[in-house]
C-alpha cells in the first residue's frame, strides 16, 4: 500500500530535529522502499547512515546515486558522490577508479594518478599482484601525451602476460612519435615491440616507414624486401635533396630486378632530366621500345636532347603519321624540351602545328606554338610561324597578340627595321594601347632616330602617314568614310588621350595629384575636337597652344558668345583629364581665342618636349597596375598552394598583402600556411597583420579574431588571448566555444 510521502518526510523532519537518527533513518527506508529512483531521498538517506556510524550502508545508497549519475552523462556531479564516498572510506576501490576516470576526462592527470596510485597501493598491500598491474596500465594509459607513463603501463601489461595489448599500444605510441618528429623515441618503442614479436610484419613496416621518415635509408634499405619499397627509398632520397643517392638505389633496383620495364623508363626519364644522354640510351632505345607509342616518345625525347635530333624527329614524325591525335603529347613534348633545347624543341612543336594544320585545326596549332613562345620568349622562326598560321586561320586577336611579340624579339635581336614596320602597324591599328607606342618608340631608337617622340606625335596627330599597311589589303591612309549624323561615338573614339601615351616613357614621375573620371566619347569629341579616324588622331586640339605657353592668356571680350563661354570651359576640363595639372592659356578648339575661367590660377610653364608633356600620364598608368599586380600575386599564390609549391605561395601573397583591398585574405591565409607548418610565431604575426585589415564580412572577422586567440593562448600570452575572447563575445554572442574559452583562460590568469 504506498505510502503518504508528504507526511512520512514530515515525520522524518521532526525526528531528525529531535536528534532521533534511527528513527529518521526508518521513515527514510520506507520512503525509499516506495520509490527507489527517489535520488535526493536516496542522498538523505546516505547521508543519515554516514551521521549514525553505518558508513557501508551509506556508501551503499552513494554508489547507487553516483553509478547511475555517471551513467546519464552528470559526471560532474557523479564525481561529487564518488569523493564523498572516498571520505567515508578511503579504501573504496570502486570509487578511486571512478574518481580517476572523471579526473582524466577533465584533463586533471596529476589528481587521476594520484587516485590510482593509491588503488595501486591497497592492492600491492593485500598481495594483489594482478591488479596492481592492472592498475598501473590504467595509469599508463591517463595522459595519451605522456609516452613515459605509457612506457610503464606497457610494462605492465607485458608483466600480466597481456602481449597483444602491449604490442598494440608500442604500435600505435610508435606511429605517435613518428608524427610528431620524436624519430628515436619511436623507433624504441619498435624494436621493443620487434623483441616482443620478432616476426611481426606491421613492426618491419613501421621499422621501415621510422628509418626512411628519419632520413635513415641504410637501415631502411636492410628493411626493405620488396621493388616498391626500394622505389619508396629512392623518392625519399630524392625529395631531401640527395639525387645521386636516389638514382643509386633506382640503379641496385633495376639490377637486382632486369626485367621491369618501367624501372627502365624510369631511369632513362631520370637521366634525361640530368643530361646524361648515354646513360639514358642505355637503359631505353628505339629497339627496346618496340612500338610502345609512349616509350617511343621517350626515345625520342632522348634524341631531341642529344646528339641525335634528327632520329628524334623522325620517331615523332612517323608517331603522327600512324596517329595525328597524338600532337597534344608531341606538343607537350616539344614545350619540355624547350626549356633546355630551344631550337629542339621548337622542332617537336611545329610538327604538331603542321599536323593541326593539315587538320584545319587552326586554334589548335596556334596554341601549340603561343606555349612554346611563352616558355621561349623572343624566339623569331616560332613567332614569324605563328603570325604565318593567324593568318591562314583568319585568328586576328591573335595574330596582334603574335605580332607584338615579333616585335619585341625584333627589337632584343637588333633588327630595326622588322621592329618597326611591325610596331608602326600595331600603332596604326591600336593606337590606344600604350605598349604598342613603347614598342614603336624603341624600333625608332634602334634606327638611329633623333627624335622619336615627335615622330609618333606626328604619326598620332595624322601630320605624317604611318609607314605601314593595313592587312586587309587596304592603305590605312584611304579618306575615312564621312562621320555618322548621329552625335554617337566610334568604336575607339572614347579612349583617353592618358591610356593612348601613358608609358610612352620610363622614366618615372611623381604620380597625378588627382584621379580624373573618364567623360563620355560624346562629350570628349565636342569639348576637344579629338578624331580618331581609320588611323589619325587629332592631337592639336588637345597639344594646341603648347607654344604660347610663356605668353599670357589674351583678355576676354566684353560680351563674349555662347559658343566661346563654352569653348573656354571645355578645353579646361578636357585638359585636366588629359594633362592633369598642367594648365594651358591658349586653345585651338574653336577660330577666335576663348575667355579663360574665372577661376583659372596663371598659366604655367609646360616642357614642349613629348616627355615633358605626358611625364604624369604615364604614373596614372603606374598607379592603377598597383592593384592589378596585388591580385595578379594573390592568383598566383593560390595557384602555387594549390601545386604543393608553400614557399612560393607565402613569397606570392606577402607581395599581394601590399594591397590595401588583399591584406586581409591574403595574410590570413599566410597564417593558416604557417599554422599548418606549426610556426606558431610567424602565423601569430600575420594573423595580427590580418586584423588590422577591414574584414570582407563580419563571418571572416569573427573567424579571424577566434583564430587569433588560439593562437596567442598556445603561445603563453593568456591576458591578450582573453582580450580577444572577450572581443568577440562581445560581437558575435556565443561564437563557437568562446564562453567556455574565456572561463578557461580566466581561471589561467587568475592563477586557479
Amino acid at each position: 500500500m504506498p505510502i503518504d510521502r508528504a507526511a512520512t518526510l514530515r515525520n522524518a523532519e521532526k525526528l531528525i530535529r529531535q536528534g532521533k537518527i534511527d528513527a529518521a533513518i526508518a521513515e527514510y527506508v520506507r520512503i525509499v522502499e516506495d520509490q527507489p529512483q527517489d535520488w535526493a531521498a536516496k542522498n538523505t538517506l546516505g547521508d543519515l547512515y554516514g551521521r549514525a556510524g553505518q558508513a557501508d550502508k551509506a556508501v551503499q545508497q552513494f554508489v547507487e546515486i553516483a553509478n547511475n549519475l555517471s551513467d546519464e552523462g552528470q559526471m560532474a556531479k557523479a564525481s561529487a558522490l564518488y569523493k564523498k564516498i572516498l571520505k567515508l572510506k578511503p579504501d573504496h576501490e570502486h570509487s578511486l577508479m571512478q574518481v580517476a576516470d572523471v579526473l582524466a576526462m577533465q584533463r586533471l592527470y596529476a589528481d587521476a594518478r594520484a587516485h590510482l596510485t593509491t588503488l595501486v597501493q591497497l592492492r600491492e598491500g593485500r598481495g594483489d599482484k594482478r591488479g596492481a598491474l592492472q592498475a598501473k596500465a590504467r595509469i599508463g594509459a591517463l595522459d595519451p601525451e605522456d609516452y613515459s607513463a605509457r612506457m610503464t603501463g606497457v610494462s605492465a601489461r607485458i608483466e600480466m602476460g597481456d602481449k597483444a595489448g602491449a604490442l598494440g599500444e608500442l604500435k600505435e605510441m610508435a606511429s605517435e612519435l613518428a608524427d610528431k618528429g620524436r624519430t628515436d623515441e619511436a623507433i624504441a618503442a619498435l624494436r621493443e615491440a620487434a623483441t616482443l614479436h620478432p616476426g611481426d610484419d606491421e613492426v618491419r613496416e613501421k621499422l621501415y616507414d621510422v628509418y626512411v621518415a628519419a632520413a635513415d635509408y641504410a637501415s631502411a634499405r636492410e628493411c626493405a624486401t620488396s621493388l616498391e619499397q626500394l622505389r619508396m627509398i629512392a623518392t625519399s632520397q630524392d625529395g631531401a635533396g640527395d639525387a645521386d643517392g636516389a638514382l643509386a638505389t633506382l640503379r641496385f633496383a633495376a639490377t637486382a630486378h632486369p626485367d621491369d620495364r618501367e624501372l627502365r623508363t624510369e631511369l632513362a626519364r631520370k637521366f634525361v632530366a640530368r643530361g646524361d644522354m648515354t646513360t639514358a640510351a642505355e637503359y631505353l632505345t628505339a629497339e627496346t621500345a618496340g612500338d610502345d607509342p609512349e616509350l617511343l616518345l621517350l626515345v625520342a625525347d632522348i634524341k631531341l636532347r642529344g646528339a641525335d635530333a634528327d632520329d628524334g624527329v623522325a620517331i615523332l614524325r612517323k608517331l603522327l603519321d600512324q596517329d595525328p591525335a597524338r600532337r597534344e603529347q608531341i606538343a607537350l613534348l616539344g614545350w619540355t624540351i624547350a626549356e633546355t633545347a630551344g631550337e629542339a624543341g621548337f622542332r617537336a612543336v611545329e610538327l604538331a602545328a603542321d599536323s593541326a594544320v593539315a587538320q584545319s585545326d587552326w586554334p589548335g596549332a596556334a596554341a601549340a606554338l603561343q606555349e612554346f613562345v611563352t616558355r621561349v620568349p623572343n624566339h623569331i622562326p616560332a613567332l614569324m610561324r605563328l603570325v604565318e598560321i593567324c593568318v591562314d586561320g583568319g585568328l586576328e586577336a591573335t595574330m596582334y597578340s603574335a605580332q607584338a611579340q615579333l616585335a619585341d624579339a625584333y627589337i632584343a635581336a637588333g633588327s630595326a627595321t622588322e621592329a618597326r614596320f611591325i610596331a608602326e602597324d600595331l600603332v596604326a591599328r591600336e593606337p590606344w594601347e600604350s605598349a604598342n607606342i613603347e614598342r614603336f618608340r624603341k624600333a625608332l631608337e634602334l634606327m638611329g632616330e633623333p627624335d622619336p617622340d615627335a615622330l609618333i606625335a606626328s604619326r598620332l596627330s595624322g601630320e605624317s602617314p604611318f609607314m605601314s599597311t593595313d592587312l586587309a589589303g587596304g592603305s590605312l591612309f584611304d579618306d575615312p568614310p564621312p562621320p555618322p549624323s548621329t552625335d554617337v561615338a566610334a568604336p575607339d573614339a572614347d579612349v583617353e588621350v592618358e591610356d593612348l601615351l601613358a608609358g610612352v616613357s620610363a622614366a618615372d614621375e611623381p604620380p597625378p595629384k588627382k584621379p580624373v573620371p573618364r567623360k563620355p566619347a560624346s562629350r570628349l569629341r565636342e569639348d576637344t575636337q579629338y578624331t580618331l579616324s581609320a588611323n589619325a588622331i587629332d592631337l592639336d586640339s588637345i597639344l594646341g597652344g603648347f607654344d604660347d605657353f610663356n605668353q599670357p592668356a589674351p583678355p576676354p571680350p566684353p560680351q563674349p558668345t555662347a559658343r566661346a563661354s563654352a569653348a573656354s570651359e571645355d578645353v579646361e576640363v578636357d585638359l585636366s583629364i588629359v594633362l592633369d595639372d598642367i594648365k594651358p592659356v591658349a586653345q585651338k578648339a574653336t577660330s577666335q581665342p576663348s575667355p579663360p575661367s574665372p577661376a583659372a590660377p596663371p598659366a604655367e610653364t609646360a616642357p614642349a618636349d613629348l616627355d615633358g608633356v605626358f611625364g604624369n600620364l604615364r604614373d596614372q598608368a603606374t598607379r592603377r597596375s598597383g592593384v592589378d599586380e596585388g591580385e595578379k600575386d594573390y592568383r598566383r599564390g593560390l595557384a602555387l598552394r594549390a601545386a604543393g609549391d608553400v614557399e612560393g605561395c607565402i613569397q606570392a601573397l606577402e607581395k599581394a598583402s601590399r594591397s590595401p583591398k588583399l591584406r586581409f585574405a591574403a595574410s590570413s591565409l599566410i597564417a593558416r600556411l604557417y599554422r599548418e607548418r606549426d610556426m606558431l610565431p610567424k602565423a601569430l604575426e600575420w594573423l595580427e597583420r590580418a586584423a588590422e585589415a577591414p574584414a570582407p564580412t563580419a563571418d571572416e572577422s569573427n573567424q579571424l579574431l577566434y583564430e587569433l586567440a588560439e593562437a596567442l593562448e598556445k603561445v603563453g600570452e593568456v591576458a591578450r588571448a582573453l582580450a580577444i575572447c572577450l572581443e568577440l563575445q562581445a560581437e558575435a554572442g556565443s561564437y563557437k566555444d568562446v564562453d567556455e574559452r574565456i572561463d578557461r583562460l580566466t581561471k589561467v590568469q587568475a592563477g586557479s
